[in-house]
């Protein structure tokens, strides 16, 4: 180098070289040029410092940077030194080299330190460059993902687009051989019995939907066992899906299970009832004759769909069975709304049928029982009297008849209710009482009422029923008994009572408003055997029993027995055998009254009313009936009564003859216009109340709605035919005392 020249040298006046001025020239113009070069490095490095914001080692570059400029600067001061020179130019000289050796040598140092880490920072940079390679490796496996999952949303979409079995599979397969490009794409369902596979659907439909093969193939159960999507040889059975050609090498084939439904649970018609095996086999091949491989995405994809198939095929099994069902309610509907239609016009039918069957019968029965009363009224012989009680007799039993079996029909029809109001209890014990009580003394039967201290006086419920149930037993009590006695019993049924063995299936609900009636009817009869106990409430069994007397139409207990478990109840008999007397038991739920209405006065029988304090002698009365035997009938008794009566056979006969005579007039309710019509034309022709007749219908039919039409049609009074003198004779009385008087079946 140059700055090795010695001190000594540069004193010198004459050089050690030879004294050749172009030499010298050439030393000169290098020194500058090194010097130059000297100075410009730095001012790279520092633009490099400057414009690098990653490089981590600066302050080395800063370190190099100042051995170049003091290197430059030896070379510089050298110029100098090629001539005669002073001792400061020397001194300046020997200063810039001793500070260029030692930054050198700390520089030198520096790189011994510095290389090792440079070479690291290589090696990182190849750990970057495998690391970047990585992840563009795993992008490209992200975006064969993503490609991947948008194709399984669109097959998604395309097989669950539809829940038709027959579309989803076929989609299916359509579907994956586009997205796949595949050559053949099958699915194999198990047959019936389970024991083998069918070819149910092909892509390309080369070989016949029905080809079977044996489910216990090792391929098959290899599939089943897998929950992948396997690689299988294109020579097995369930993969020779084309005719392969000798030219051609087939493509590689995989299959996978397709899970299916529990089939045992959905009864479909062409599926399996109960399959061994739960899977379907699809298989799928790609084309032939090409080095083409099957990748994990596409592996991945397959797997998928299958799962994708056997949900929307659970779906499909589910809607087709919801609906069938729903075809079969449908159906079931139609065909109960139908029948429904049929029973309600049947019974509506029926119902017709009995109301005019009703008045028809009670039109002749009437004219019977009224001419009959009117002709025991006069002078006869003892024989003949005789004929015309038994006339009676028969003709109210008829009237009986009727009554039960109209009765009847309403608690089988359901349109029978009861009509609850309070009602004195122990008068309408001591009323039924009085009325058996002369059939009794004819037999020489002992009659007794005995009342629990607890039993309540007032009570609310349907008295007529309840009266009528009690008539009914006490009668039963009375018929079948040829002596001995008869004894009624009536308390407050006891909580314990009601676990009973005797009735096991009556389960009452006691509660703070209401009380259960408990009545014993025990006679010393004719008895009846414990076996046929159960037929007696039997209608139309009356006849089968040889231990009763067969007088009857057995219909008593039957009705009995539904106006008992209307009022909650439960009616049962009791008897230890023939010759040994009955014991008839009913419990029956009432209500408890206010006290508030408990000393109002009881409604007063119609027995016990006392009919001579009003004269009903000379009263005009109008009556209308459009049947003439009927007519002349009520028009005899009322004659009888000393009735001054005035018959007419037609509604608008009525309207023109009324008057203000006359002071009620007696209809038919089925002549001519409607009874309640007529009732209100007779009511707008009088405009003073004062001068209107009062109004009584005669009907055979005294239902609710006959009562509730009547009373809002302003008519006074609604009489039940047949009608005798006695009962005529109470009605007009009753009528003129209190100006109405409803009489209900």
């Amino acid at each position: 180098m140059f700055n090795t020249i010695t001190m000594e040298s540069c004193n010198c006046v004459e050089p050690q070289w030879p004294a050749d001025d172009l030499l010298m020239k050439y030393q000169y113009i290098s020194d500058f040029f090194i010097a130059l070069a000297y100075f410009s490095i730095p001012l790279e490095l520092i633009y490099f410092v400057k414009k690098s914001a990653v490089f981590p080692y600066r302050w080395v570059l800063v370190q190099f940077g100042a051995f170049i400029v003091l290197c430059g600067a030896t070379h510089l001061i050298n110029l100098w030194t090629f001539t005669i020179h002073t001792r400061t130019v020397a001194i300046v000289m020997a200063t810039a080299k001793i500070l260029t050796a030692a930054v050198s040598c700390a520089t030198a140092l520096m790189l011994v330190h510095i290389i090792p880490d440079l070479l690291s920072v290589k090696t990182r940079e190849l750990f970057l460059k495998k690391k970047a390679a990585d992840l563009d490796r795993e992008m490209g496996m992200i975006r064969t993902q993503e490609e991947t999952g948008r194709h399984v949303r669109m097959l998604t979409h395309e097989i669950r687009s539809t829940l038709d079995r027959h579309t989803i599979l076929k989609t299916t397969l359509v579907e994956l051989g586009r997205t796949l490009g595949l050559e053949e794409c099958a699915l194999w369902m198990p047959t019936r019995t389970g024991l083998e596979l069918q070819l149910s659907y092909t892509l390309r439909q080369q070989n016949p939907v029905g080809y079977t093969v044996p489910i216990n193939l090792p391929v098959i159960n290899q599939v089943f066992s897998s929950n992948r999507a396997v690689k299988i040889s294109s020579n097995v059975p369930v993969a020779r899906l084309r005719p392969h050609a000798a030219k051609y090498m087939p493509g590689a084939v995989v299959a996978i299970r397709v899970p299916l439904l529990n089939l045992s649970n959905f009864q479909i018609y062409d599926w399996p009832e109960v399959s061994t095996r739960s899977y379907a086999l699809m298989v799928l091949m790609l084309p032939s004759d090409s080095a083409r491989q099957w990748h994990v995405h596409e592996l991945e994809l397959v797997e998928v769909v299958a799962d994708q198939v056997a949900v929307a095929l659970s779906h499909a099994a589910i809607l087709e069975e919801s609906m069938r069902a729903r075809d079969q309610l449908m159906e079931q509907n139609v065909a109960l709304d139908m029948a429904r239609r049929e029973a309600e016009t049947a019974i509506h039918a029926r119902n017709d049928f009995l109301a005019v069957m009703n008045h028809e019968m009670r039109t002749p029965m009437h004219a019977i029982i009224a001419l009959s009363s009117l002709l025991q009224e006069t002078d006869m012989t003892a024989e003949q009297r005789l004929m015309v009680e038994t006339i009676l007799k028969s003709s109210n039993l008829l009237a009986t008849l009727i009554n039960d079996v109209l009765d009847l029909s309403r608690l089988e029809d359901g349109s029978f209710q009861l009509e609850t109001s309070n009602f004195n209890l122990h008068s309408m014990f001591k009323e039924v009482l009085n009325l058996i009580k002369p059939v009794a003394c004819v037999k020489k039967l002992s009659l007794t009422l005995h009342f629990a201290s607890d039993l309540p006086v007032y009570a609310i419920g349907d008295e007529k029923r309840l009266m009528q149930t009690l008539l009914n037993v006490v009668g039963n009590a009375v018929k079948f008994s040829k002596e001995g006695s008869i004894s009624i019993t009536a308390f407050v049924a006891k909580p314990e009572s009601f676990r009973d063995i005797r009735f096991p299936d009556f389960l009452p609900v006691p509660s703070d408003g209401h009380f259960y009636l408990r009545v014993q009817v025990k006679d010393s009869g004719s008895g009846v055997n414990p076996q046929d106990i159960p037929k007696l409430f039997t209608k139309f069994a009356q006849n089968q029993l040889a231990t009763r007397n067969p007088i009857g139409n057995g219909l008593g207990l039957a009705i009995c027995r539904r106006f008992v478990n209307l009022m909650e109840g439960h009616i049962w008999i009791e008897s230890e055998g023939i010759g040994k007397g009955c014991t008839v038991s009913f419990i029956v739920k009432l209500g408890i009254p206010d006290r508030s209405n408990e000393f109002k006065l009881p409604y007063i029988p119609k027995a016990l009313v006392n009919h001579g304090s009003t004269n009903i002698a000379g009263l005009k009365i109008l009556v209308l009936d459009d049947n003439g035997v009927s007519r002349s009938a009520t028009k005899g008794l009322l004659m009888h009564l000393g009735c001054d009566v005035t018959t007419v056979g037609s509604s608008e006969e009525c309207l023109r003859v009324v008057s203000q005579e006359h002071k009620v007039v007696f209809m038919d309710v089925c002549t001519g216009l409607d009874g309640n019509e007529l009732a209100v034309r007779i009511q707008e022709k009088f405009a003073n109340r004062q001068d209107r007749p009062l109004i009584v219908a005669l009907t055979g039919n005294t239902n609710k709605w006959t009562k509730e039409n009547c009373m809002r049609a302003g008519v006074n009074g609604l009489v039940l035919k047949p009608v005798s003198v006695e009962k005529m004779k109470g009605v007009l009385t009753e009528l003129l005392e209190r100006r109405f008087v409803f009489e209900t079946v």
